[in-house]
Parts: structure tokens; C-alpha cells; sequence
């Protein structure tokens, strides 16, 4: 049976180019705009709280954050630690969550993460920006703003934290691969990788960075050496080294995400890429990214009985839910028992086949 049309979570009031979600907190981050162009397209930064209601996923805005002529484009999320790609720089940001004054049969969450009063403003119309703004619950500041590409058309078009948060990773329209200390974002090394936009960075638990770029070369470094290309043509006879280029460098271990510029979301194991998943042209045109709901304690929570849980975001100014649900499987007591009767099965046909064998 095909899946659903995913529902429609959320809609900006802009074009939508990155989502995040705290690992700790019931809390998906997009950013997006319309860039400095006087289109009267805002630019912002919505961060959006999400809670299950009625047994359905739903989100709220607590706090929009304005980023004046700059369009966030890409974005990494270190707790409650922001770096967004703006323009030709990425801006630190730092937020905090303060709990609202209470009112009597309303719930929700606090700064801390648990569970606490909350103030609802109440519903609004369907496919409003603006959705239950709640903009005292959520306090933005900015810390650092540095400047990392230096082409002619300067942008940043990747970001990551390591994973003990001590690095910062960026790329960007320059071909460059700035590596900065982190949180006093003080230049480590920089170095050319590829010619031509870096599309895409990973980091390794050892440090090692992934870059994917739109000069059709996925490359693994150590510092500013080169351990390794990858070639993903190279068991395909036949066809061109530039037929694709690499556009991602993740996995995020259970399952992997994917969105096509054609709209399209799919869901697929990740050591096997069996589909589990695909609804086409969800978005009707390109998906800029796609986040996990977290596998941990408050991610289940909202996960209520699915097995994963995939927003993904547009240009379309939506961010859409796909659900995953729980796959069938047999209880470990079922199998036992399906186990203990086919081994005495086996030794009863024994007993018929070799009379005595008892």
C-alpha cells in the first residue's frame, strides 16, 4: 500500500532551504527567506515546538527570529547552539527557552526540557506563517559573525559541528575548506578542495572530513591531505565519471532520508537501502533538506508507536511530516515457541523415519 500524502506540519511565510531538530528537546529549527532582493520576502529563523495532540504530530511557532537581508541557506545545530549560513558568512547564534506564565489546562515545555506550563495565543488559520506565536518563550542572541567564502558570488553552502562540538566545519561557493575552533571561532586551517561550490560536508569521529562537491569529486581528508577520492562509478563500466555528482554525505545510522529536486521524499533502510518509503513530489519541487526526529527519549515521544519520523523542507515554504510505521514482526516469545515446535517436529519424524532412534 503506497503511503499518504505526508501532512503539511508547517508553512513559512518564505522559501525554506534548512531544518534541524534538538536532540534534547521537542523543538525543529527551519530557516529560510528571500535574500536581499526587495521582494518583501522576509528572512528569519522559526523555531517550532512540537508536541503530539489528539495521537497526530503538531507544530507551533514559539519565536521567529528576524535575520534582517540575509536568507539562511544552510545551518548545524550544536544543543542550543545555532551556526547559520548567511550570504558569505556564518553567524553563531545562541538561544534559550524560558517558560511561559501559566495557564490553567495548558502544557508544554520548559527551558530545562521537561514538562511545564505553556501559553497558547490559541488556533490560527491553516497555512499561516504565523502560527500560535508565542515569542516570550524563546530568546535569541548572536555571539559571532565571520566571513567564510571569498568568490565573487560568496556563499556558504555547508556547515558542521564534530562531534564533540570543539570544531567548526564550512564550504562554500569558493571551493575552500575553512576549519574553525570552536566556540572562539578562531581560524585553524583552510585549504582548496575542490574547484568549483563544495555541495556538502560530513565529519568523522576522528575528525575526518567528507566533502562533496559540484565538481563531480567526493573526497575524505585528514587535515588539509587527501586520505582518499570516492568513485562511485567505479564497478559500472560504461558510464561517465560526470554522469551525476555527489549532492550528500550522510547517514544517520537506522535510516537514511532523501529528498530529490523533483520534489520526491523517500525513507530506506541504511545498510541495505531497502525502500521503506516514497511519496512523489511531495513538495512538487526541489526538497532543500530533510531531518530525522532524534531516536532518543523525547524523540519517541513524538514518534507515538512509528518507527521513524522524516520532515523535510522546500522551496515551496512547507515543511511536511512523513511517517514511518512500525513495520510487522513476530514477538521473541512467538518464535521461541515456533522454534521449540519445529525441533519437535524434526525429532518426531526422526522417531518414523529410524524407528528406536529414541
Amino acid at each position: 500500500m503506497a503511503p499518504r500524502r505526508p501532512a503539511e506540519l508547517y508553512r513559512a511565510p518564505f522559501p525554506l532551504y534548512t531544518v534541524r531538530l534538538h536532540p534534547r528537546r521537542p523543538l525543529a529549527i527551519t530557516a529560510g527567506g528571500g535574500g536581499a532582493a526587495k521582494t518583501g520576502i522576509r528572512n528569519g529563523v522559526h523555531f517550532l515546538q512540537l508536541e503530539q495532540i489528539g495521537g497526530q504530530l503538531s507544530a507551533s511557532l514559539l519565536h521567529s527570529h528576524d535575520t534582517e537581508t540575509r536568507a539562511t541557506m544552510t545551518m548545524a545545530l550544536a544543543d542550543d547552539i545555532i551556526a547559520a549560513g548567511q550570504d558569505a558568512s556564518c553567524h553563531i547564534l545562541r538561544f534559550s527557552l524560558q517558560a511561559p506564565e501559566a495557564k490553567s489546562g495548558s502544557a508544554g515545555w520548559n527551558g530545562s526540557g521537561e514538562k511545564g506550563p505553556r501559553k497558547r495565543k490559541g488556533p490560527s488559520p491553516a497555512g499561516q506563517g504565523d502560527t500560535q506565536s508565542q515569542t516570550s518563550e524563546v530568546t535569541v542572541e548572536s555571539l559571532h559573525s565571520v566571513r567564510t567564502d571569498f568568490s565573487p558570488d560568496a556563499l556558504q553552502k555547508a556547515v558542521r559541528f564534530n562531534a564533540d562540538c570543539s570544531l567548526l566545519v564550512t564550504g562554500g561557493a569558493d571551493g575552500f575548506l575553512r576549519l574553525w575552533e570552536f566556540p572562539s571561532m578562531k581560524k585553524m586551517l583552510e585549504f582548496k578542495a575542490h574547484d568549483g561550490e563544495i555541495e556538502d560536508i560530513a565529519l568523522g569521529p576522528d575528525n575526518k572530513v567528507v566533502t562533496a562537491g559540484r565538481d563531480f569529486q567526493c573526497c575524505v581528508w585528514q587535515q588539509d591531505q587527501l586520505v582518499t577520492g570516492l568513485r562511485w562509478n567505479e564497478n559500472l563500466p560504461g558510464i561517465p565519471d560526470k554522469a551525476y555528482r555527489y549532492q550528500a554525505c550522510r547517514d544517520s545510522g537506522t535510516f537514511l532520508g532523501l529528498g530529490t529536486v523533483t520534489g520526491s521524499v523517500a525513507i530506506h533502510i541504511a545498510f541495505s537501502l531497502q525502500r521503506l518509503y516514497y511519496v512523489k513530489e511531495a513538495h512538487g519541487i526541489v526538497v532543500t533538506d530533510v531531518a530525522f526526529v532524534p531516536e532518543s527519549r523525547r524523540g519517541r515521544e513524538l514518534l507515538a508507536g512509528n518507527e521513524a519520523a522524516l520532515l523535510s523542507v522546500a522551496v515551496d515554504s512547507r515543511c511536511k511530516l512523513h511517517l514511518l510505521p512500525s513495520r510487522r514482526s513476530l514477538p521473541v516469545w512467538l518464535l521461541l515457541l515456533l522454534c521449540a515446535g519445529l525441533i519437535v517436529v524434526a525429532i518426531l519424524l526422526l522417531q518414523l523415519a529410524f524407528p528406536g532412534f529414541l
